[in-house]
């Protein structure tokens, strides 16, 4: 039987960068958690089918700053210490509850002690203790397409000058080029964020978000499901904005295109934008419901684990969720078995939709459409404990089907080249589909500053087009602090109230920096040893040049 249409995950891993940030209850351990949870498992699987010759395929986003971390070998080491700390406190409550006569609770510790030491065994045995090279060697044996993102994850349209973007773009790829041993042909924006072209108050005229992304050698990325299936213009928007963001008024470019079709556009396809060189693909709105829906998802079956109760010593959790608005203090207790049951069933229900959805395209169309699901990365795992399996029980299904193609993103356009154009709206996939979670009453205050930020950098590169020595390095830190600064994470946790406090220390760090590499700059004085000495605290992107930042 011929496949009736390709189907591929996209997954987009990203952490801020918290590299020597402190650990407990914000900071590095952010990342060894999602290591452990996450990342380790789903390259285990990955790895496991790859040996088996299985047939499968994904999408993974690794922004560059998450790629950075991982393969610092402090971070490596301090990995392994948290990992022993797991271990260390397994065994503990395995001791403790024996005493207390708790023998389910025994049970689960003893599954926790070994899941964590697997976990430890794969990191030093199957992945030398470097998950990067483990990720690159897995897109090298065609399993998964690595996907770049913004360098620190940079929230694009709300930047003030082209220069940051092509600073957050062009250091993205070298950073990819060095870690992945190849550039990447596709990128994630972060957040899904994307604006067109448009005039600006003071009279310039930007560019869309992808004549940044042709510029860097970038052919594909993301939308989210609206932006597709709702994002048909009607015409040149004259006069007033089409939709003013604040007090930002923007006269957005969008011409008609002679190409464009007349039937609405579609997720299972993809697209030029505004002109055939960076291609659009949507995310499938019904699979991602399965799972990113709170009221019917997967993850919130009663019999997963909970992920909000954890033990007052260890802090293992030994729950299950239970049932609808059940108090954390009357959870039941977990039983793996069951949990592994579900996904099992959830595995199977989700890949008969996925035949389904794809089979219903082409008998509509004719075509040999595309579903994209796509979703944060540390869902599975971290907050859905046994969200890593169920993409692997989906995938091993799947690779079975005869009537769905596993397959990458890029694949799928190198093989299915677009034949229409159209032209994006703003949007991003946050919140009501536009920049609300990064621009609000709550972090409007930060927005200055960081174009403050920006402006002062151009200046300093225009007045040291050729910098070397002390300068030079003070003029690469400058950047390195500027795209941290501008990392869309601090916004977003001021606005979730996650870890407010800790985002604004961030944030007002990387900016205090930034000024005084650019003081000691301007002063005629550059400071070698400020500069090395912020390098050590901020040590990120080792290949980066300054001059990046250029229109």
């Amino acid at each position: 039987m011929v496949a009736k249409g390709a189907f591929t995950f996209v997954l987009h891993s990203h952490l801020p960068y918290t590299r020597q940030a402190g650990r407990w209850p914000h900071g590095e351990e952010w990342l060894h958690e999602a290591a452990a949870e996450t990342y380790i498992p789903l390259l285990n699987h990955l790895t496991d089918f790859a040996e088996q010759g299985l047939p499968v395929a994904l999408t993974l986003g690794l922004t560059p700053v998450l790629m950075e971390q991982l393969a610092d070998p402090d971070v490596r080491a301090n990995f392994d210490l948290y990992l022993q700390e797991r271990i260390e406190g397994a065994e503990k409550d395995v001791a403790r509850f024996a005493q207390a006569g708790q023998a389910g609770y025994q049970g689960l510790a003893r599954f926790y002690l070994d899941w964590y030491r697997k976990v430890r065994g794969s990191f030093h045995e199957r992945f030398q203790g470097n998950l990067v090279p483990a990720f690159r060697r897995l897109q090298e044996a065609g399993v998964i397409e690595i996907v770049t993102c913004a360098a620190t994850h940079g929230y694009l349209p709300l930047l003030d000058r082209d220069e940051s973007i092509q600073l957050q773009l062009r250091t993205a790829v070298a950073s990819h080029q060095r870690h992945c041993g190849a550039p990447p042909k596709a990128i994630w924006l972060p957040e899904c964020a994307y604006r067109p072209g448009y005039i600006a108050e003071d009279g310039r005229v930007r560019p869309g978000i992808e004549t940044f992304l042709a510029d860097n050698g970038l052919k594909l990325f993301f939308a989210e499901t609206h932006m597709i299936e709702g994002g048909r213009p009607v015409g040149v928007a004259a006069g007033d904005a089409i939709g003013p963001y604040g007090a930002v008024v923007r006269r957005y470019l969008v011409p008609m295109s002679q190409g464009q079709r007349a039937e609405p556009a579609t997720t299972f396809r993809p697209y030029y934008v505004a002109e055939p060189k960076v291609a659009v693909i949507g995310r499938n709105r019904q699979t991602g419901l399965q799972v990113w829906s709170a009221e019917w998802g997967y993850p919130g079956d009663f019999d997963y684990r909970e992920f909000h109760k954890k033990d007052g010593q260890s802090g293992l959790q030994y729950w299950r969720i239970t049932g609808v608005g059940v108090d954390l203090a009357q959870k039941d207790l977990y039983n793996p078995q069951w949990a592994a049951g579900k996904v099992q069933s959830h595995a199977d229900h989700f890949a008969a939709l996925v035949e389904r959805l794809v089979e219903e395209y082409n008998l509509l169309s004719g075509e040999f459409g595309v579903l994209a699901a796509n979703y944060d990365t540390e869902l599975f795992g971290h907050w859905w404990f046994e969200g890593v399996d169920w993409l692997a029980a989906v995938l091993r299904r799947l690779a079975a089907s005869e009537t769905v193609e596993l397959t990458t993103a890029s694949r799928y356009l190198e093989e299915h080249a677009p034949d229409t154009v159209i032209h994006l709206p703003e949007g991003s996939w946050g919140a009501g589909g536009a920049h609300f979670v990064w621009d609000n009453v709550d972090t409007r205050w930060m927005w200055p500053l960081i174009h403050r930020a920006e402006g002062r950098m151009a200046r300093l590169v225009q007045a040291h087009p050729q910098a070397d020595g002390a300068l030079r390095d003070c003029l690469n830190q400058a950047a390195r602090e500027l795209l941290l600064l501008q990392a869309s994470d601090w916004p977003f946790l001021v606005t979730t109230g996650q870890a407010k406090e800790y985002a604004i220390q961030r944030f007002e760090g990387h900016l205090e920096r930034f000024d005084a590499l650019a003081s000691a700059v301007e002063s005629g004085e550059p400071d070698g040893a400020l500069a090395a000495r912020y390098w050590e605290r901020d040590k990120v992107f080792p290949d980066i040049d300054y001059r990046w930042f250029a229109a």
